[in-house]
Formats: C-alpha cells, sequence, structure tokens
C-alpha cells in the first residue's frame, strides 16, 4: 500500500508541476544573506513573499541562482523551510540537492522533512562520468528519497537517448531540466522519454533561447530575471505564449541580450549580476558568498542602466532602496 501511495504521490507532484509550467515562469529565487556572509532568513522570507505574489508556476529554492553550493545543511534545511512556509501549498515546491549521491540523499531527506514536494538533482561534484554511471547516480538519490526528482543535465552531466531510457524507468523520477541548449540531442531525448515526463529549457539566462527550445517541444523554463525584475519575465512570458513576436523582439533585443553580455563579462555573474540587480530594486537578498565575487562599480552602473530600460519598455520602474 506504501509503494502505491508514493507512486500517486509521484504522479500528482508531476501533474501539479505540469500545470505550473504551463501558467508561468519557474521561479529560481535567490538566498539572502548579511554584509557578514551570514543567512538572513528573515529577509529572505520578505523578499520570497514579493517573488510568489508575482505568481511564478513552481519556486526552486537553494538551487543554482540560490547558492546551494555555498549552503551547509542547517542553512539549507532554513531555507527550505522557510519557502514551504512561506509559499503554504499555493504552488510547488522543488529544492535543489546535489554533490556526490550519498550527499544528495542526505540533502534530499532534509528537503523532504522540511516538506518540499520534489527535488532538483544538480549535477554532481567535479568529475565527468560514463552514460552508466550517470544513470546510476539518479538511481541511488532516488532509492534514498520519496521524493520525485527532477535530473538537471549540465556541465559534465549530459544523457543520451539511450540513458534517458533507463532514467525515465526510475519510479520518482519524473523530468529534465536541460542547460546544454544541444536541440538536435534534446529533440532526441524528447522522443525518447514517456509522454508525461517532464522538461524544462535551464539555460543560463534561458528567455534568450525560449523560442527555439519551445521548436523541439520543450516550452517551459526557468527564468532567473524573475529573481529581480518579474514584471519583466512575466511579460516576456505572455508574450511568448500569445505569438507577440513584436514584444518577445524588442524584449530580447532591448534588454535581454544587453543583459547577458554583461553577464558574460565575468565568471559567476549569471547569480552576481542577478543579486545586484536585485538589490538595486531595494529587495533584501545581500551579497554573494565567495567563490562569487560582487560586480564593481563600471559593471554596477551598466546593469543599472539596463535594467532601468527593461523596467521602462514593460512600465515599470525601478524601486530605489
Amino acid at each position: 500500500m506504501a509503494q502505491v501511495a508514493q507512486v500517486a504521490q509521484v504522479a500528482q507532484v508531476a501533474q501539479r508541476l505540469r500545470g505550473g509550467m504551463e501558467s508561468g515562469v519557474l521561479s529560481f529565487p535567490l538566498t539572502s544573506f548579511r554584509d557578514d556572509g551570514g543567512l538572513d532568513l528573515d529577509a529572505y522570507r520578505v523578499y520570497l513573499a514579493d517573488r510568489l505574489a508575482t505568481a511564478p508556476g513552481a519556486v526552486f529554492p537553494a538551487c543554482g541562482t540560490g547558492e546551494f553550493f555555498s549552503l551547509d545543511e542547517d542553512e539549507y534545511r532554513a531555507v527550505v523551510q522557510a519557502t514551504v512556509e512561506v509559499a503554504d501549498g499555493r504552488l510547488p515546491v522543488v529544492a535543489g540537492i546535489g554533490y556526490g549521491w550519498a550527499q544528495a540523499i542526505r540533502f534530499a531527506r532534509i528537503a523532504e522533512d522540511a516538506g518540499a514536494d520534489a527535488a532538483l538533482v544538480l549535477p554532481h561534484y567535479l568529475v565527468s562520468a560514463p552514460q552508466d554511471g550517470l544513470v546510476e547516480q539518479l538511481r541511488r538519490i532516488a532509492g534514498g528519497t520519496r521524493l520525485p526528482l527532477i535530473a538537471y543535465q549540465r556541465g559534465q552531466v549530459a544523457f543520451t537517448a539511450a540513458s534517458l531510457r533507463r532514467v525515465a524507468e526510475i519510479p520518482n523520477v519524473i523530468g529534465l531540466k536541460d542547460g546544454h541548449s544541444d536541440l538536435d540531442r534534446l529533440q532526441r531525448l524528447t522522443f525518447a522519454a514517456p509522454e508525461d515526463f517532464l522538461f524544462f529549457n535551464g539555460a543560463a539566462t534561458a528567455e534568450i533561447q525560449a523560442r527555439a527550445y519551445a521548436t523541439v517541444g520543450v516550452p517551459a523554463y526557468s527564468s532567473a530575471v524573475h529573481a529581480f525584475a518579474p514584471e519583466i519575465a512575466n511579460a516576456f512570458f505572455v508574450a511568448l505564449g500569445q505569438g507577440d513576436h513584436g514584444t518577445v523582439g524588442k524584449l530580447l533585443r532591448d534588454f535581454y541580450v544587453p543583459l547577458v553580455e554583461l553577464r558574460d563579462r565575468v565568471p559567476g555573474y549569471a547569480v552576481s549580476l542577478v543579486k545586484a540587480a536585485a538589490r538595486l530594486r531595494g529587495l533584501p537578498v545581500g551579497p554573494v558568498r565567495a567563490p562569487l565575487v560582487d560586480p564593481g562599480p563600471a559593471d554596477l552602473s551598466d546593469l543599472e542602466k539596463v535594467l532601468d530600460h527593461g523596467l521602462s519598455l514593460v512600465g515599470a520602474e525601478r524601486r530605489p532602496a
């Protein structure tokens, strides 16, 4: 009976996530730190409530944008638990887990106890691995938690179609986040997976490639921009869904491309710039933790110009701190 109940729970979470992916962007919130580097949980709650008020499809705490790699287990528990409490059942909560399978299971069980609905399996630490190892990694993690899992292929993790078929047979693996943007390969993966398997675009600044992903049947995407400018992220999502190519093109050309060009200046800016932009709007997120670095004055000035122009495109204004 317990196994039947778990299967039903996994199916229910997958269905909720599918609905969320159709209704809004996937939100990857920042984690709030104090100036001394300590976790600022009260500030995180305020920031997260502000994000969730803008109707994302699901929320993914303590993932890449949330600096999972810099959190210890107690901090991770506090962040996931706070997210579950603030979300209050309104949308699915998918917590990041990672490192090797043994440590990933530890994080998965913490997330499970904290009330998360599912977990995103971030790429494992450091080493490259053959396909059999990638599949076994997920099988081991799945065997150590009741949570539904979404695999994340990026960096050293890249599944073949044959491997993804095996991954999809693991009972509580329900989907794949793709960060490679190899659309030929991704199309083959979508054909290899069961019809109800979830896919979403997890490229850095995913909106840049959202139209291309949609052509291979993967319209859902994560949005780092939602972490600091949900007005822009939601306007883009609506325009894309309505086939408003003029608005999509204008937002890409005049906001997203300049943002990406700025992001590419320094390693780690995919997180650091997002956090800096949130601070420019008066959001209580604090600095990044080392080894990331906050933007210097010149880059911060350029970011301010890009942000203000992007907000003007959708009729919004930056709120000063």
